[in-house]
């Protein structure tokens, strides 16, 4: 068995910034934060060197990131729509430790943010994720649209379900009851809102990344 890569964390704005060891500690300083910033990185003097520079080249798209589509394929892709919300999930395990939230793509502002649940997987994860920028979006009655990397979350999201296969149980019960409330949101409320596939071939990573990877 492999042994799991370490990673140190860069804290930009939060209770306390700095660079921190584990995710634990880096989470402890971002909870209930409002516009936090922060980025994985996989060596000390990496997130050390960030963290002097300051978030705007490390957070949401990189400035190193190259895409490998042709021009033609980029050409018909073109630029994302900054008049929306991106949202992801992220899972430790799968199942695992997960959570998701929203954030303003252009601005990488988080908007909501919920977790983490005791056990959850991913894909339960980028569901509730769509579901809840549904509802943000219908409270402030906005005309963004919504930005996920997850196709299967949009099919879910699409026939008023949450077809997991996880098993129920008391360790993620309250994990269920919000699935519960996300899938009864979308049979009684309507939506005009547009939910799109964000192509992460040709602008890297979702802005709503939680950059674990």
């Amino acid at each position: 068995m492999s042994k799991k890569k370490r990673k140190y964390y860069t804290v930009w704005k939060g209770q306390k910034t700095g660079v921190f060891e584990s995710w634990d500690d880096c989470k402890a300083q971002i909870k209930d934060y409002k516009g936090a910033q922060y980025k994985s990185f996989a060596t000390f003097e990496a997130a050390k060197k960030a963290y002097k520079e300051g978030p705007k080249d490390y957070i949401g798209k990189s400035k190193t990131f190259k895409s490998e589509l042709s021009d033609a394929q980029l050409k018909k892709i073109g630029q994302p729509n900054y008049n929306s919300i991106s949202v992801d999930a992220a899972s430790s395990g799968n199942p695992g430790k997960m959570e998701y939230r929203g954030v303003d793509t252009k601005t990488k502002k988080q908007l909501f943010i919920q977790g983490p649940f005791k056990e959850g997987t991913n894909n339960i994860g980028e569901f509730l994720a769509i579901v809840h920028g549904l509802a943000f979006l219908k409270q402030h009655k906005s005309d963004r649209i919504i930005y996920t990397d997850s196709r299967t979350a949009m099919s879910w999201v699409r026939k008023k379900m949450c077809n997991s296969k996880l098993d129920r149980s008391e360790k993620n019960k309250d994990l269920f009851e919000l699935v519960d409330r996300a899938v009864k949101w979308l049979k009684t409320n309507e939506y005009a809102t547009t939910i799109v596939k964000w192509e992460t071939k040709a602008w890297g990573e979702i802005p709503a990344d939680f950059g674990r990877k």
